[in-house]
């Protein structure tokens, strides 16, 4: 199952965008794609039920906060509404936590002194 805007909506309680509002939210979700692939190699080889875990998630927060607020104030008449974001990186980013549902040896992608299968000095 591929992430779609609808489970993107889902997410945040919101209904189903439409226009260029959907196809900003496709565009996002093609990006979180293309950055997981980017990392970790052919995407189609990992765990779909995580990849589609963390692109929806990715989306969400970047629909959350898009950029980089900090902090809104609305004041109208006696009343004022404050709304305070954590700063983002004003495009959809993957935290670290995510990283690591989505490898295979939870979060070790290799480390130090590691010899990757098939390398030159690998023996037969």
């Amino acid at each position: 199952m591929a992430v779609s805007p609808a489970d993107v909506a889902v997410e945040l309680g919101r209904p189903t965008p439409t226009g260029d509002t959907l196809a900003q939210w496709e565009s996002w979700i093609v990006e979180a794609r293309y950055l997981i692939g980017r990392r970790l190699g052919d995407i189609n080889a990992l765990n779909q039920g995580d990849v589609d875990y963390v692109v929806k998630h990715a989306v969400a927060d970047h629909i959350r906060n898009p950029d980089s607020a900090t902090q809104v104030d609305v004041a109208v008449d006696d009343a004022r509404v404050s709304r305070r974001y954590t700063s983002g990186a004003g495009r959809v980013t993957i935290i670290d936590e995510w990283w690591s549902l989505l490898t295979p040896q939870g979060g070790v992608l290799g480390g130090a002194y590691s010899i990757p299968l098939g390398s030159p000095w690998s023996t037969p």
